[in-house]
């Protein structure tokens, strides 16, 4: 995916290890760049000039490894799940997800979702027809309480949100995001091509939606230049340093387990660079949806609780 000259000593999982790593240190960075640069533009701004930037990193990509022959080819007969699928992301999920950050605190928005894995595990069931057990259920009640622990600020008890309409865009997004995987497990075209081809269709949609939205105005520049950076790491660049790492690894787990250091690394630039304080209730919760989620991958609990028919 991603060619850079190696070492011969260098093994193939150390690559695999540097690529993984490299990709969970820009994500820990993106929650920071949502939040600088929602102070200077609105959510919907965000995604279209993110889109666009990633759209312009995706094409690139394409272009050093001279596949952009193959994105013209088949960008005819593959429009209809370019468009279905761009709707979703990057449409419709980063302008929810961009909505959640301008209402919550960066380290709320961000740990909440964090539970986009666990969602996807509960709408396989009915969109996959998959078996839901007992072990995803436990993992599910420990999520979701350390969701109402962030969202409550600690008081569960009285029920008190600190931003109800912030938590349920966050809560909002991880649905998008895990369908967004759900049926991208039915698309047989190769990852950076079909999210080129995606973020192609889903441009336009975001440009008449900020034209009919007023939203098309001049945006200052620390805003576009967070866009870009959000659009170049977040939605593109990584997203191949991700599957680079994957393809390499000898041990998929080995590799996925890095991503449980992207949150702590995130709450610490939140804390440094943005300057929020961090609240001992997202600490409590961030530290029961990643329990939930170490819990989901424990041999533990397998009886099946819902077996679709």
């Amino acid at each position: 995916m991603v060619s850079f000259a190696w070492s011969p000593t260098v093994t193939r999982q150390s690559r695999a290890f540097a690529f993984g790593l490299a990709a969970v240190l820009a994500w820990s960075t993106v929650a920071t760049a949502f939040k600088i640069s929602l102070q200077h533009m609105s959510p919907a701004q965000l995604v279209l000039y993110a889109c666009a930037a990633s759209l312009v990193s995706l094409l690139a990509i394409l272009a050093g490894q001279r596949r952009l022959g193959d994105y013209l080819s088949s960008l005819g007969s593959n429009w209809r799940r370019s468009l279905t699928l761009g709707a979703i992301n990057p449409f419709v999920y980063y302008l929810i997800l961009f909505q959640a950050y301008s209402l919550l605190p960066a380290q709320e928005a961000q740990a909440i979702n964090y539970t986009w894995a666990l969602t996807m595990t509960l709408l396989a069931v009915p969109l996959l027809r998959q078996a839901l057990t007992v072990r995803d259920a436990l993992a599910a009640l420990v999520c979701y309480l350390g969701v109402l622990v962030i969202g409550t600020r600690g008081d569960v008890l009285g029920l008190s949100f600190s931003d109800a309409h912030g938590v349920l865009f966050a809560l909002a997004s991880t649905v998008l995001w895990a369908a967004y995987w759900i049926f991208n497990t039915r698309d047989t075209r190769e990852p950076v091509l079909a999210l080129a081809q995606n973020f192609t269709f889903a441009l336009p949609l975001i440009l008449a939606w900020c034209a009919v939205t007023g939203e098309l105005r001049l945006v200052a520049w620390q805003g576009l230049a967070g866009a870009a950076y959000v659009g170049a790491l977040e939605m593109g660049f990584t997203f191949v340093l991700w599957l680079s790492a994957m393809k390499l690894t000898e041990s998929t787990a080995k590799i996925a387990n890095l991503i449980f250091l992207s949150p702590l690394l995130s709450l610490l630039l939140i804390h440094q660079i943005v300057g929020e304080p961090i609240y001992p209730s997202t600490l409590t919760g961030l530290v029961l949806i990643l329990g939930g989620l170490v819990l989901q991958k424990l041999p533990l609990g397998r009886q099946v609780l819902i077996r679709p028919r």
